[in-house]
């Protein structure tokens, strides 16, 4: 099986995939120093520069270790046949194809969390917990990855089985009812994400009176927006680290600010900040982003549809039994690298937009404040501020903080 093509394909990719992202963590590694840079001072003070600098190498060593554990695991599954057992196992219990595909992916699916839970744990209770950031407990970690499997297993369970079913019945053709079918599912996650996802791990409040939720209010009225929703959630319960984020289209948009932001920010600040996201919102960065995204899927199901049927991609996890589930997990290896470059295509326009949303906020005179509060929150989440270009070519959908604050200016 080792010299069959397709696999060789599959192990190059991988490993090109696993060099290449060790050679950015070596190059951003580079920009780093025990010394504060001249073009930090007043952003970060000494000590504190140490600490995020501390931060990000244990960051990048925890990076290379699950990395590595993880293209050990997967070169064993395609060398050991590891797919095509799981497949047996599947075919062992039920001849239905539609069955036979969500026990396959769902042992996988659980088999890949239960590995990746001590790497999960360490990651929150040590390294975060060491920097001050977690706060989350042991029970809500487990009550929060119960509430994923849950989440899992309908959602995902639902849709899968739809998508075998469309290609059991409809054939080559399967591409076009899928391409609808997670097109309304975009849509509908769009809409009620907020208001049906996040309330199962996180309670949303609506904005008390006060003189914050005045101060909104005036804003969005001299910048010609129209906002009833603002949601306060309590991300406090997890993570110091702070956030605020646009959700919605229509009646069903909010603004979602956290708990820590509001605790870490001034007024001023704060009103800076929903103006970057108002400004995303009028400049339809959001609708943009869901029309893209469309078309991307509408191309990757049609690529898929040419090459699902071919036993070939079967036979390269170790199968002699054709299985549209065994053909869309080595497709999907196949299809990385172009995935790699449609996320490439996508940071760039996302970096453009968080500039357009930036600007937004500062031709609304709020560009001072904006800077202010994102010097704030990148101290405290100790950032990165001095990435390697490369690195953040790959990597950043934010344009860095330095480059934000010269536009800002």
């Amino acid at each position: 099986m080792i010299f069959n093509p397709i696999l060789l394909i599959i192990i190059g990719i991988l490993l090109f995939s696993y060099i290449l992202e060790r050679i950015l963590n070596y190059l951003n590694g580079l920009k780093w120093s025990d010394k504060l840079p001249p073009e930090l001072e007043g952003i970060y003070d000494p000590e504190q520069y140490r600490k995020s600098m501390a931060y990000q190498r244990d960051n990048r060593w925890f990076s290379n270790v699950t990395d590595s554990v993880n293209l050990f695991i997967m070169l064993l599954m395609l060398l050991l046949g590891g797919f095509a057992l799981v497949d047996g196992w599947a075919r062992s219990l039920t001849g239905h194809p539609i069955l036979i595909g969500l026990i396959f992916f769902g042992i996988l699916g659980f088999a890949m969390d239960i590995f990746g839970t001590p790497f999960s744990l360490y990651d929150t209770f040590v390294i975060e917990e060491k920097y001050g950031f977690n706060k989350t407990t042991i029970r809500t970690f487990f009550l929060d990855k119960i509430k994923g499997w849950f989440l899992g297993l309908i959602i995902g369970g639902g849709l899968l089985a739809l998508f075998i079913w469309f290609y059991q019945v409809t054939g080559k053709f399967f591409w076009v009812y899928a391409w609808i079918l997670f097109t309304l599912f975009m849509l509908f996650m769009l809409l009620f994400y907020s208001t049906l996802i996040v309330p199962l791990f996180n309670k949303q409040t609506p904005l008390e009176e006060g003189e914050l939720k005045t101060g909104i209010h005036a804003f969005c009225e001299k910048a010609g927006f129209k906002l009833d929703k603002v949601f306060v959630i309590d991300g406090s319960r997890r993570s110091t680290k702070a956030n605020a984020y646009f959700s919605g289209l229509g009646a069903k948009k909010r603004i979602v600010l956290f708990d820590t932001l509001i605790n870490d920010l001034s007024q001023d600040e704060i009103i800076a900040v929903l103006a970057h996201e108002i400004g995303h919102y009028r400049k339809k960065h959001t609708l943009a982003g869901m029309v893209i995204s469309t078309i991307q899927t509408g191309i990757t199901l049609y690529i898929l549809s040419l090459f699902i049927g071919n036993p070939a991609l079967s036979e390269a996890l170790g199968s002699a039994v054709p299985g549209f589930h065994l053909g869309l997990i080595a497709f999907a290896m196949l299809y990385s690298p172009i995935s790699m470059l449609l996320g490439l295509g996508m940071n760039v326009l996302s970096r453009r937009n968080e500039f357009q949303a930036d600007r937004f906020a500062r031709d609304h005179n709020t560009g001072k404040t904006l800077a202010s509060a994102l010097k704030k929150l990148s101290v405290k989440n100790l950032n990165n501020l001095t990435p390697h270009p490369a690195y953040v070519f790959f990597h950043y959908s934010h344009p860095p903080l330095l480059e934000r604050l010269k536009k800002l200016k």
